[in-house]
C-alpha cells in the first residue's frame, strides 16, 4: 500500500549480509557474465546520446516516489541523514533505499537494465560506467551542470574523468578512496613485533608479516594477507613497481615491472606471511581482519565503516603502504547516476544534485563512513576515528593513481580472477601466468 505520508522517507534495506563489508568495492570481475549479457541481450539498443533529455530543476512541491540503489549497509545511517535533509527541501519526494549485497549487486543491476527497471538513482563504479553509459542506460548530467546545480570543479579531476564517457559526464562523484594498511595493534603486541612508523619498504613489510605469522602460528593468526581484490592489493604493488595494468588500450601484464608487483604477493604467501590462496578464497582478507586473525589488512578508506562500534575500533591504526620502486596507491570513488529510463527522472535528478552538494557530502564525511568527494569536506573523515591516523588516506592523494578500467573491465577482471591464483599459489611461475594474462586481456580489449 502506498505510504499515506508523502513527507516521510520510506527506506527498504533488503538483502544485505549483516556484518559483511564490501570486499571488492571497485572490481567488476564478478560481473563478466553480467557485462557480456548486458551488451548482447538487446538492452543496449538505445545508444548513448550526446544530447541529454531536457533538464529542469523540480518545484519544491513536486510529488514523486523514487528508488535509490546502493550496496553498502555500513553507509545506511549517513544515507538516512542525507535523505532527511533532502526531504526538508522536497517534502513530497518519497525515497526508497534498496541495499543489495555487493556480490549480487551487479547481477541484479544487469537484470534490471535488461527489463528497463533500473533504480531511479543508483551507485556505479569505474569498471562499470562505460558499459552502462555506452548502452544508453544512464542520463547525462549535462543539463544539471549547465543549470549550475552540479559543478564538476568541486571534485577530483581524476574522478570526473572516470565518469565521463566520450566527452559526456554521467556520474557525480559521491566519495573517494585510497588504500592503506589497517593494523591491529593487539596482534603486534601479542607477537612481540614493533609497530612500523613512517615510510617503509616492501622488504620491511614482508619481514613484519612473516615475523607475526611465525609468532602466532599456533593460534592460526597471520601478519598479512593477499587475495584477489586488485584494487586493495596487486594493483598497488604493480604501480609501486613502475608497472601498469592497462595503458593506451593494451595490457601491461607482460612487462617485468608489472610481474614484480605480482611477485610481491606470491612471495608473501610462500613465506607464510599470509594465508594461502585457498584460505583467502574461503575467507577474504577483510574477514580475517574483522575476526581478529590478521594483523595487517591492505584495505580502502571505506573500511572505516566496517569497524564502527566493534571491539577492534579502539585498537586499530592505519599505516601507509610500503614503497617498492616508488610510492603509489590506487584512487577510486563511487558515483551517483540517474537511470535514463526513470519514470520520475526530475525527482531522481533532484536527489542526484542534492547528494552532490557540499552540505550532503559534509554529512557523509561527518558520519565517518567514507571520504566525501567534494573538495573541502574530507577533513571530517579523519576526525571520525581520531586515534587511527586516518590522515594517511588523504596524504595518499599526493601519490595516487586512477583505478585501471576500460569500457568492459569485467571481461579482463574475470581473466585476472581465473589466472592469477595460479601465480599467487606458486602453481605456475608469475612470468608465465602474467604473459598468458596479457595475451588474453589484449584479445578482450580488442573486442571493446
Amino acid at each position: 500500500m502506498r505510504n499515506m505520508f508523502p513527507s516521510a522517507v520510506r527506506r527498504t534495506f533488503a538483502g544485505h549480509v549483516p556484518g559483511r563489508p564490501p570486499a571488492r568495492r571497485a572490481s567488476a570481475g564478478v560481473a563478466l557474465g553480467v557485462g557480456l549479457a548486458l551488451a548482447a541481450s538487446g538492452c543496449g539498443s538505445n545508444a548513448a546520446s550526446d544530447e541529454p533529455a531536457e533538464y529542469a530543476a523540480p518545484d519544491k512541491d513536486l510529488s514523486a516516489s523514487i528508488t535509490y540503489g546502493v550496496w553498502d549497509k555500513n553507509q545506511v545511517d549517513a544515507i538516512e541523514e542525507n535523505i532527511d535533509a533532502f526531504n526538508e527541501e522536497y517534502p513530497n519526494i518519497e525515497v526508497t533505499v534498496n541495499v543489495t549485497p555487493y556480490a549480487e549487486y551487479w547481477t541484479k543491476l544487469q537484470t534490471q537494465a535488461s527489463s528497463d527497471t533500473l533504480p531511479d538513482l543508483f551507485w556505479i563504479n569505474g569498471p562499470n560506467i562505460g558499459l552502462y553509459a555506452s548502452n544508453g542506460k544512464l542520463e547525462p548530467i549535462t543539463g544539471a551542470v549547465e543549470a549550475g546545480d552540479i559543478d564538476p570543479a568541486n571534485y577530483p579531476e581524476a574522478l570526473v574523468d572516470l565518469y565521463t564517457i566520450d566527452d559526456v559526464q554521467y556520474g557525480v562523484p559521491k566519495d573517494m578512496d585510497t588504500i592503506g594498511i589497517w593494523a591491529n595493534k593487539a596482534l603486534f603486541e601479542k607477537a612481540g613485533v614493533e609497530l612500523p612508523s613512517g615510510d617503509w619498504t616492501w622488504d620491511e613489510f614482508q619481514k613484519t608479516a612473516t615475523d607475526i605469522s611465525t609468532a602466532l602460528a599456533a593460534d592460526g593468526e597471520y601478519g598479512g594477507a593477499g587475495g584477489m581484490d586488485g584494487q586493495t592489493t596487486y594493483y598497488n604493488t604493480i604501480l609501486q613497481a613502475g608497472g601498469t595494468v592497462i595503458e593506451d588500450g593494451k595490457s601491461g601484464y607482460a612487462s617485468p615491472e608489472t610481474q614484480a608487483g605480482l611477485q610481491f604477493w606470491t612471495d608473501l604467501i610462500a613465506s607464510g606471511g599470509s594465508p594461502n590462496i585457498q584460505q583467502l578464497t574461503d575467507t577474504t582478507a577483510d574477514q580475517w581482519f574483522t575476526s581478529g586473525k590478521l594483523a595487517m589488512y591492505w584495505g580502502g578508506s571505506w573500511f572505516r565503516s566496517a569497524l564502527t562500534d566493534t571491539e577492534l575500533e579502539e585498537n586499530v591504526v592505519v599505516l601507509p603502504l610500503p614503497q617498492g620502486e616508488k610510492q603509489a596507491t590506487v584512487i577510486h570513488g563511487l558515483a551517483n547516476v540517474v537511470s535514463a529510463g526513470s519514470k520520475e527522472k526530475q525527482a531522481a535528478q533532484a536527489l542526484q544534485a542534492f547528494l552532490a552538494s557540499k552540505d550532503a557530502q559534509q554529512q557523509q564525511g561527518d558520519a565517518g563512513a567514507v571520504i566525501p568527494a567534494f573538495e573541502g569536506t574530507q577533513s571530517a573523515f579523519t576526525g571520525s576515528m581520531p586515534n587511527a591516523n586516518l590522515q594517511i588516506f588523504l596524504d595518499a592523494l599526493d601519490y595516487a593513481q586512477p583505478l585501471p578500467v576500460s569500457k568492459n573491465s569485467a571481461a579482463w577482471n574475470a581473466l585476472e580472477t581465473d589466472l592469477l591464483p595460479q601465480a599467487f599459489s606458486g602453481e605456475q611461475p608469475v612470468e608465465k601466468i602474467s604473459t598468458d594474462l596479457a595475451s588474453q586481456m589484449d584479445a578482450a580489449l580488442a573486442e571493446e
